[in-house]
C-alpha cells in the first residue's frame, strides 16, 4: 500500500502533539512497578528502627554545641558509609553553644511548692541566689500593656493558651509560640525582672516544654523559662482570686559563643544526570531533654534509610539523591543557612529539597513550595500523581505554599522545597520535652514514612524531566 509523504508528516506531527500528554497522564503508572517494590521492601525492613535506637538510646539528646551532637554527627556519617553510600562527608558549620546548668522554680507564697520548669534556650542565667519576686499573669500583649508600671520588679507569666488540634484549624503553634520567642523582650521593656511562659502545648502531664528564645537588640536581658500548663493555670487562678504569688527562679544558664559542628552528607549518585540533585533529610540536633526522637531523630533516619532501601533494591535513578542532615536547626537554622551558602554554585542544579521535621506519625502528605508560581503549580500536580503511588500505605495530599524549616533557605534560589508531613495531632504533646523518647514512636509508622519518602524521592530523581519543569529543563 502506498502512503503519501503528506500522510506520514501528519502522523509524525500528531505523535509529537500527543506524546507529552500521554506521558503526563501516565506518570504514576510509569513508576508503579518500582514504587511497589520499594513499598514492599520498606514494610518488611526494620533497619530504620534499629538505627533510631542507636541514635536515641546510644547517644541521646543532641543540643547544639554539645559533645553528644558531635557523636551523633560522626555516628550518622559512619552509618551511611556502612550502608555503602557515596561521597559521605562532614561539612563544617559554626554553631552556638548554650549550657543549661542547674535550674529550679519554686513557689514561696501562698505556699511552698516546686514548679515544673525548663529554661528557654539561650536565656541568660539568674544571680547565684536566684530571683525572688511576685508574679503577674497576662494572657497576651494587650494585657501586658494594660498593666502599665505594675510589671516593674515582677516576674511576668504569659499564660497564653495553645488550643487543641483540629484538622480545620491546625495546631495553633504559630500563635502560641510567639511568647517563647519574644516574651523576655516584652516583659523587660515593662521593667520585669524575669519572664515565664506557659509551655507551648495543648496537652500536658505537668511536662514543661523548652525551646529557643531571643533577645535581638534588647537593652535589658532577663532570664526566661517555661513552666507546665498545670502550674501556669494554678498561678493564674490564685491571681484571679486576689492571692499574691511569689516565686524564686534559679538558672545557671550560660552562653559559650560558637563552636564547630557539621552537616552530614551522603549520596546515591545518579546514572544519567548525577550533577542534578534531589535533597532529602532532617536536622540532627535536638534540645537537651528527652532523646530528640520525634524532633528530629526520626526525620534523619527516614532519609538515611530511604537511601539505603533504594541502594539495596539496586534502584539507581537518573539524578543524584543526596541525604543532608542539617545541624543546629533548633537554634537558628545554622546548618541550613551554611548549606545554602556552601553549595551556592550548584543550587541551579538542585531539583528539589525535602525535609521531614514534624515527628514520626502516620504520613499525611507533602507541603510543596517554590519561588516561581508556574513551577509550583506544575510541581504540585506532579506530586499528586507521585504520592498516589503510595496510596496503599496512606491517603496523601499535597499542600501548596508550605515546606519545612531547613529547606526554606533554598526557596529563594528557585528550588522546589517540600515538607514531608505527618499527622500533627500529638506532635506537640512531646515537642521539646523529656518525653520525646523512642518509645513514643510506632515502628510501623517509621516503616511507612521511610517507604513513602523512598518512593517519592526515587520518582522525582528519575523523571524524564525535572520536577516542575515548564520549559523542558
Amino acid at each position: 500500500m502506498r502512503v503519501s509523504i503528506a500522510a506520514l508528516i501528519l502522523v509524525a506531527c500528531l505523535s509529537v502533539l500527543i506524546s507529552p500528554a500521554v506521558k503526563a497522564q501516565s506518570l504514576a503508572e510509569q513508576y508503579r512497578e518500582p514504587a511497589d517494590r520499594i513499598i514492599q521492601a520498606g514494610m518488611s525492613n526494620d533497619g530504620a528502627y534499629l538505627k533510631l535506637q542507636e541514635l536515641c538510646d546510644g547517644i541521646g539528646h543532641r543540643i547544639s554545641g554539645s559533645d553528644e551532637l558531635d557523636r551523633a554527627v560522626r555516628w550518622a556519617a559512619d552509618a551511611m558509609r556502612r550502608d555503602g553510600h557515596e561521597n559521605v562527608r562532614l561539612e563544617p558549620v559554626m554553631v552556638p553553644k548554650w549550657v543549661r546548668g542547674a535550674e529550679s522554680c519554686e513557689m514561696l507564697e501562698p505556699r511552698r511548692q516546686p514548679l515544673a520548669m525548663l529554661g528557654l534556650g539561650h536565656s541568660v542565667g539568674t544571680p547565684p541566689l536566684g530571683i525572688t519576686a511576685e508574679v503577674v499573669v497576662v494572657r497576651d500583649e494587650d494585657e501586658l500593656d494594660a498593666l502599665g508600671t505594675a510589671a516593674r520588679g515582677k516576674i511576668v507569666l504569659f499564660n497564653n493558651v495553645m488550643p487543641p488540634y483540629t484538622s480545620e484549624r491546625g495546631t495553633g503553634y504559630g500563635q502560641a509560640v510567639r511568647f517563647r520567642g519574644r516574651g523576655a523582650q516584652l516583659a523587660a521593656a515593662k521593667g520585669a525582672v524575669a519572664c515565664l511562659i506557659r509551655s507551648v502545648t495543648a496537652h500536658s502531664l505537668r511536662s514543661p516544654h523548652t525551646g529557643m528564645m531571643r533577645y535581638d537588640d534588647a537593652p535589658v536581658r532577663i532570664p526566661a523559662a517555661a513552666i507546665s500548663v498545670e502550674d501556669a493555670e494554678m498561678i493564674a487562678r490564685l491571681q484571679a482570686r486576689g492571692i499574691p504569688v511569689k516565686l524564686t527562679l534559679k538558672m545557671e544558664a550560660q552562653n559559650h559563643g560558637e563552636v564547630q559542628s557539621a552537616n552530614v552528607i551522603g549520596e546515591l549518585r545518579g546514572a544519567i544526570h548525577p550533577e542534578e540533585i534531589i535533597v532529602i533529610g532532617g536536622h540532627i540536633d535536638s534540645w537537651d531533654v528527652g532523646q530528640g526522637a520525634h524532633d528530629d531523630g526520626a526525620g534523619c533516619i527516614m532519609a538515611m534509610e530511604a537511601l539505603t532501601l533504594l541502594r539495596k533494591l539496586n534502584l539507581q535513578p537518573r539524578r543524584t539523591i543526596r541525604v543532608v542532615l542539617w545541624t543546629a536547626e533548633e537554634v537558628g537554622l545554622h546548618g541550613a543557612k551554611r548549606y545554602a551558602a556552601e553549595h551556592a554554585d550548584e543550587l541551579d542544579r538542585h531539583v528539589a529539597a525535602i525535609e521531614a521535621d514534624i515527628g514520626c506519625f502516620s504520613p499525611i502528605g507533602y507541603g510543596v513550595d517554590c519561588q516561581d508560581a508556574k513551577r509550583l503549580s506544575v510541581a504540585a500536580k506532579q506530586m499528586e500523581e507521585i504520592l498516589n503511588l503510595s496510596r496503599t500505605l496512606a491517603p496523601l495530599r499535597v499542600t501548596p505554599g508550605q515546606s519545612a524549616p531547613d529547606v526554606s533557605p533554598l526557596k529563594k534560589p528557585g528550588i522546589i522545597v517540600m515538607g514531608h508531613d505527618t499527622d500533627p495531632a500529638r506532635y506537640f504533646d512531646y515537642h521539646h520535652t523529656h518525653a520525646d523518647t523512642i518509645d513514643k514512636i510506632d515502628p510501623r509508622d517509621l516503616q511507612v514514612n521511610v517507604a513513602v519518602m523512598a518512593a517519592t524521592a526515587f520518582v522525582i530523581a528519575d523523571m524524564p524531566q525535572r520536577l516542575g519543569a515548564v520549559d523542558n529543563r
